[in-house]
């Protein structure tokens, strides 16, 4: 798929069937760090094979942890109390959930790295977080623009048991911190104590987070979302295995495949049971009028017929917790009965694109109107006989290439520039897909 420069989608008017998802990128590479970081052995099942988590992997290779390969999703990591390569340049793609936490590790850890990756991350904002982790005492610097990578980092001097962390911006670098904060509390002998500033955004996230370091031995004190507290004697110890459960945002494509293709449509690998925030997405196209059961590890949708003129409610909603699956619905409201506005999604605009541009620029394409503000995104219908052929481009974005799939259910002829750039976290996407749609 990577070699395909463009791929013309053929017109869909059912969607049926099920799909095993690949396993979530946000766990896969917070679990793959933790075991790292970790006393013992961990064995992974489950890990998503893709460009961000073999950007990880490569990393934590080149940092000296022992990684054994099993099965294509299946790895065991040997934890180790500190990186056993204590000067590396580290190449970390465009793979924010990777680049993020491994540079509040490497700043505990008293080595030399420096961190850099493709163009788009250099664009990317770490300011908060490099701002964070000076605060108590880190050594970091930019090698280039201020607040954004290539970083280089130097041994720490002596580590205050209090830092400051920026939440508005990105969850991922509250996340950083966190991950990293048993080795500040091993070095320092003191809790230490982490401060929220702005109001949090992407807090399911964050839960996520916190999850995973219980899962590993250690319990952060929360106290509402404004401070978090990691006591004294924190230390990451191994689970020995661990399962990384479907991808919840790669599920929110085919939860909109069975709301608009009439479905039944059963997306295996999340469910009630999942940790991840992005779930909540089923309740999303609940709302606007599927129909939606859902057991303990996979979630069943029957919709509505929109080849056949049948329309999703409209809706006006705030998607600051559910920023990434927010795209999908963004994509849906092309089969609205009505406008459809969404709130609270300034997060976009430092994803792997400029997402809020990049929707309005290719829901235009197809005959949209659309409307946009610093944090907000309103889009009309396409009335029928209204749509329009359109090239999309994907901006190198995984995101923008899987949610337009979706304008295969229009009257256009779509074609998706550069399909390959889903690799970053699903690369048999349009396998996946064109097995489920007629």
């Amino acid at each position: 798929m990577s070699m395909v420069s463009s791929l013309e989608l053929r017109q869909a008017v059912v969607a049926q069937g099920s799909v095993n998802l690949p396993g979530s990128k946000s766990i896969s590479n917070r679990v793959l760090l933790l075991s790292a970081l970790a006393t013992g052995s961990t064995r992974i099942d489950g890990l998503l094979q893709s460009d961000d988590t073999s950007v990880m992997l490569t990393a934590l290779r080149e940092l000296g942890v022992p990684i054994k390969s099993h099965a294509t999703d299946s790895v065991t990591v040997q934890g180790v109390a500190r990186f056993p390569v204590e000067r590396a340049n580290l190449f970390m793609g465009n793979a924010g959930t990777a680049i993020r936490p491994l540079t509040a590790a490497l700043a505990m850890m008293g080595g030399h790295y420096t961190l850099s990756g493709v163009p788009r991350m250099h664009e990317r904002p770490i300011g908060d977080l490099v701002d964070g982790l000076r605060g108590m005492g880190a050594c970091l610097s930019y090698l280039g623009q201020h607040g954004y990578p290539p970083l280089h980092i130097e041994p720490a001097g002596t580590l205050l048991d209090r830092v400051a962390v920026q939440g508005s911006v990105s969850s991922q670098f509250l996340t950083a911190v966190l991950m990293a904060a048993p080795l500040a509390v091993a070095r320092s002998g003191k809790a230490l104590v982490i401060d929220v500033v702005g109001e949090l955004i992407s807090k399911p996230y964050i839960e996520i987070t916190l999850n995973l370091m219980a899962r590993f031995g250690v319990t952060v004190e929360r106290h509402g979302w404004q401070q978090f507290v990691v006591p004294v004697g924190s230390a990451y110890r191994s689970p020995q295995q661990i399962y990384v459960e479907g991808d919840a945002s790669s599920a929110s494509y085919f939860l909109a495949l069975g709301a608009i293709g009439g479905g039944p449509v059963t997306i295996n690998g999340v469910g009630a049971q999942s940790i991840q925030g992005d779930v909540a997405f089923a309740d999303t196209i609940e709302a606007m009028g599927a129909q939606v059961k859902r057991d303990a590890a996979s979630i069943k949708v029957t919709g509505v017929h929109v080849a056949r003129g049948e329309k999703l409610k409209a809706f006006d909603a705030d998607f600051n917790l559910i920023p990434d699956a927010a795209m999908t619905a963004a994509a849906l409201a092309l089969f609205a009965d009505g406008p459809c506005t969404l709130r609270n999604i300034g997060s976009w605009r430092v994803k792997e694109t400029d997402r809020i541009e990049a929707m309005q620029t290719e829901l235009r394409k197809l005959g949209a109107r659309v409307e946009s503000g610093p944090d907000w995104l309103r889009v009309w219908p396409i009335a029928s006989g209204s749509w329009q052929d359109a090239s999309i481009h994907t901006y190198d974005d995984h995101r923008m290439a899987m949610c337009f799939s979706l304008a295969a259910f229009g009257q256009s002829r779509v074609t998706i520039l550069d399909p390959g750039c889903v690799s970053k976290t699903f690369p048999t996407y349009f396998d996946v897909y064109g097995s489920l749609i007629s």
